[in-house]
């Protein structure tokens, strides 16, 4: 296997007719491949954001990235298009949540210390009643707790924790334990895995008003609020394949080792990967089947587990054949 750096890889790139690197990207085909981080108001629900995103732009399929309740606001990513099979990545890493509660007794400094302590860490939660999961005891992780503001029993909390946490449930646990309870007033997520709240946020409002600019000739707000599908993948490690094994994988097949040119350094098998074309467009999602010294060692076998196919087929052309096309030649 070739293990060049990308800028020596260019050199494969034989035929600019196909493909578009994503910083290119016109909005038609950002409206196909991007992602919006909405900041979504209180008052409606996910799939009604969605619904009037889709509405707001003419598009046939949207999608959201971790549900929020109607009356939470903050960072709700969403994909348009194709880029909405990229979302469940953004599942896999934290959220953070400012969440402004009250206490239904006014506990001491240290005693309230000391609860908050107890909720670091792995905790056992059981989803509320009006949730959209079942009611089973389940374990999340909370990977930060930290009281910003304290005004009598008004609690201003910053919670960094693991996907599907429910901070309101978090706040009656701790209610429980301090004695009459304690109920959760407003939240706001400000943290989707690494897209956070200062990325710059879009409203629908904002939204709206940039493709009717669009509409009339200037594309330039537009363009600036939808983000190539490929920075939902920016955590995760990569894999650079060859032009003629990019629409193969589309179709289905796995992805062999005399397909790769690049994998990142220290791959295990096991890790789930970005696989990206030499004009670092998203290809798929897939698991390492073996770690990067045996990928860099082989000259034959599957290298790749396919777990998502991001690209549309036919996007670059077809270069392989099936056995009865390969025997009738």
């Amino acid at each position: 296997m070739n293990t060049r750096n990308l800028a020596e890889i260019d050199q494969d790139i034989t035929d600019p007719s196909y493909g578009t690197p994503p910083e290119k990207r016109s909005i038609e085909q950002l409206l196909d491949y991007g992602l919006i981080l909405l900041d979504k108001p209180p008052g409606p629900t996910s799939h009604e954001t969605v619904a009037w995103t889709k509405r707001l732009l003419g598009i046939e399929k949207a999608g959201h990235s971790g549900t929020l309740d109607p009356q939470v606001s903050g960072v709700l990513p969403l994909g348009l298009g194709e880029a909405t099979k990229a979302l469940g990545v953004l599942l896999l890493g934290p959220k953070e949540y400012h969440a402004l509660g009250r206490v239904h007794t006014l506990a001491s400094k240290e005693r309230l210390a000391e609860v908050v302590s107890m909720f670091s860490g792995p905790i056992y939660q059981r989803p509320p009643q009006r949730s959209a999961v079942s009611r089973q005891t389940r374990i999340r992780t909370i990977h930060e707790l930290e009281v910003l503001e304290r005004k009598e029993r008004l609690l201003l909390m910053r919670i960094v924790c693991e996907s599907g946490t429910y901070i309101r449930k978090l706040y009656y646990d701790m209610g429980e334990i301090l004695g009459p309870g304690a109920t959760m007033i407003e939240l706001r997520r400000t943290r989707v895995n690494q897209f956070y709240e200062s990325d710059g946020l879009v409203t629908l409002h904002e939204l709206a008003n940039a493709f009717a600019l669009w509409k009339d000739g200037d594309g330039s707000r537009l363009s600036a609020m939808i983000r190539p599908v490929e920075d939902a993948f920016s955590e995760l490690k990569t894999v650079v394949i060859r032009d003629s094994a990019v629409d193969a994988l589309c179709h289905g097949a796995q992805l062999a080792v005399p397909g790769v040119l690049q994998v990142t350094a220290g791959l295990k098998k096991g890790d789930l990967v970005a696989v990206y074309t030499q004009k670092g467009e998203a290809v798929a999602l897939a698991e390492a089947s073996m770690p990067e010294d045996e990928i860099r060692d082989a000259t034959r076998g599957h290298a790749f587990e396919t777990r998502r196919i991001i690209m549309a087929p036919g996007t670059y052309p077809k270069k392989w054949r099936t056995r009865q096309s390969g025997r009738e030649k």
